[in-house]
């Protein structure tokens, strides 16, 4: 998978926002988590905003990934494909 990387909340967050269209299931996507053991604070057919790897983390419909706190660009791509890949 193909990246870039945007820097949000004045450094403190992380996100990946994929080369590729992509159109995530997210009911299906938010029922992996759950089975994971994420919590889920925040779930509709748009966004899934949950705990994963000890920072709140949403995943867009189109394929972006937001991680908080994260400053790492290489970490932030290393995990939004591992992630995306899982799906």
């Amino acid at each position: 998978m193909r990246f870039t990387t945007a820097r949000l909340c004045g450094g403190k967050a992380l996100m990946a926002i994929s080369a590729d269209e992509m159109d995530i299931d997210m009911a299906a996507a938010a029922e992996k988590f759950r089975s994971e053991g994420c919590q889920i604070s925040e779930s509709d057919d748009m966004m899934i905003v949950f705990q994963w790897n000890g920072m709140e983390t949403t995943l867009y419909r189109q394929g972006k990934v937001m991680f908080f706190p994260l400053e790492d660009k290489q970490l932030c791509i290393k995990y939004a494909t591992e992630m995306l890949e899982s799906l």
